[in-house]
Formats: structure tokens, sequence, C-alpha cells
């Protein structure tokens, strides 16, 4: 058989020099990940692999190995904690001659059966989610990236309607000294009853976690859980009208700048040990304005995310 030329095998670099990461983009695989809450879950990830180079004078990297080991490590294995660990060490040892580092971004999107607010309706909702890994130095770094919709009401625009509201029932009813139930209540019934509404967007919570070395499973479900249960206004999928309604009720009682429901993350995601470290940003996308409302914060410890970050 007839060699084949091996250009990266017999041939110098024109430019020596390290490089601190080489790798390939958008691999597709189909994954089952080990999540904490739904157990095993078929997932579609497009995939980030990279390896450094560190020496100068190899031209380039195994591509076909980083491909290959991709497709067949997870041919058979779920996608853990624990496998994902023993993955790294193994693509690393793929490039042991020209490489110390490797780094994986799992892109996905995670979807959770939920159920409506009051009625019996479920539906699908997609959480577009990262799980990025890297082994520098013999440290093995876990972090877990996902964005959750939410609704957002203005407690500006709220107090703003509320006032209309009362002018225009003081208005209505300026003749009148004394007031009778029935006629208050089928004024509040009418159209005059939303005579000014505060305005309200969907929004987007983004969220990254640094994962506690001693986790053994991924808790996706569980971070978008957290999420959804601080802002307490999540989108809905398949509703009747007392789910609307329900949902009208809970976006009155969490009127939610984007720094309130900043704040209410950062809470909520400081409480839970698991997270050696968070980033969190919230969009709050305007209806008034053309363009949108951020706040973004970090957990704030030495070393650890900068909120700069992921910006």
């Amino acid at each position: 058989m007839t060699n084949l030329p091996d250009v990266t095998s017999h041939q110098n670099p024109e430019v020596h020099g390290v490089l601190d990461w080489v790798g390939m983009n958008g691999i597709t695989v189909p994954l089952q990940i080990d999540d904490s809450k739904q157990g095993e879950c078929h997932i579609q990830a497009r995939v980030n692999t990279y390896v450094n180079l560190i020496n100068p004078k190899v031209k380039g990297i195994h591509m076909s190995r980083l491909y290959l080991a991709l497709s067949n490590f997870f041919e058979s294995q779920t996608l853990s904690i624990g496998s994902l660990t023993d993955f790294l060490s193994h693509l690393l040892d793929s490039h042991h001659d020209i490489s110390t580092q490797v780094c994986l971004n799992f892109d996905f999107d995670f979807l959770l059966k939920r159920k409506a607010l009051k009625s019996d309706n479920t539906g699908w909702k997609s959480y577009p989610s990262t799980l990025k890994a890297t082994l520098i130095d013999g440290q093995v770094t876990l972090e877990l990236g996902t964005e959750v919709p939410y609704s957002s009401t203005c407690p500006c625009s709220a107090a703003l309607a509320r006032q209309m509201l009362q002018q225009a029932f003081s208005s209505d009813f300026a003749d009148q000294n004394q007031l009778n139930r029935e006629d208050v209540e089928k004024w509040l019934l009418s159209e005059k009853g939303s005579y000014a509404t505060p305005h309200s967007q969907r929004s987007l919570a983004k969220a990254w976690v640094k994962l506690d070395s001693s986790l053994a499973h991924l808790p996706l479900t569980e971070l978008i859980d957290q999420i959804e249960d601080a802002l307490q206004t999540p989108v809905q999928t398949a509703v009747k009208r007392a789910d609307e309604q329900e949902f009208a009720r809970l976006n009155g009682h969490n009127l939610m700048f984007c720094e309130d429901a900043a704040r209410r993350l950062k809470l909520a995601l400081s409480q839970h040990s698991e997270y050696a470290d968070f980033w969190l940003r919230v969009d709050h996308l305007e209806s008034l304005h053309a363009h949108d409302a951020v706040a973004i914060a970090a957990k704030g410890i030495v070393g650890g995310y900068n909120a700069a970050d992921h910006c």
C-alpha cells in the first residue's frame, strides 16, 4: 500500500511558537447526561474541544484523535461528572507529547416537561445550556451554565397605572357621596377597571456555576428550578384561562426591575454550597424602550468569577 504523506508529522511550522488552544468547534454528538433530578436524559450537543500546543516546532495537533475520541467515548457512556473527568484525562493522554491541558464545551438545549400553574396541562420548555470542563495543571474544573426565560413587570409602570386607575375611579364616582359595592365591583370588572395597565416583558436569566468537586451528578434541573423559584414568574407552555389568570397574579405579586431580579438570584444561588462560585445576568427585553435593561452579578470570591465574565 502506498504511504500517504503526513504533513503534520514531517514538516516544521514556518513560524515557531506555542499556542494556548487548538481544536475544533461545533462537533455534533448525541449524548445521555446524568442529571441529579431527571436521571439519564438524551440530548444532542454541539461540542468544542481544544488542547494547547506546547512544542513550538510541531506543526499541528492530532485533530482526528480528538474527534474520534469524542465520538467513541460517549457512544457507550453517560455524560456524568465522573465520566467527564476520565475523558479529559483520556484526551490529554492522546496528545501527551505536545499538550498539557485540555478544554471541552458542550452546548445543548435541555428539555423539561413543565406543568401549568392551575390546569392539568403540561408542555416542554427548552433551556439553552452549556457544560464546560477543563484540565489544567492536573486540576479539573467543571462549570454549568443555563438560560431561563421569565416574565417581568415594571414596578414604576405598575405604580403609574394604579394612579391613573385611581384617578379614573374618582372621576367616574365624583358625584356619589355613598358608594354602592355592586357599582364598584361592576366598574372594576368593566374595561374601565383596566384603564391603564403596567408594561411587562419576556426576560432572560443566565447563570454560570462552578461545581464543587464532591458532586456525584450534574445539577442542571436543580439549577433551573432554583432560578425559577427565586423569580416566581417563569414563562408557560400550554395554558387555559385559569393558568393565564394565575400568571397575571404572579406578575402582580412579583414586580421587578432588573436589579430586583438579579438580587433575588444572587441570594438564591448564595444559599447552595454545591456551587463553589457563580455568575449571573438578567436581561429585561423592554416593551417600553427599544433597548434592554441588564443587571450582572458574581458571587464575589477572591480569584472567582468577575462581573465582566461572560458579558
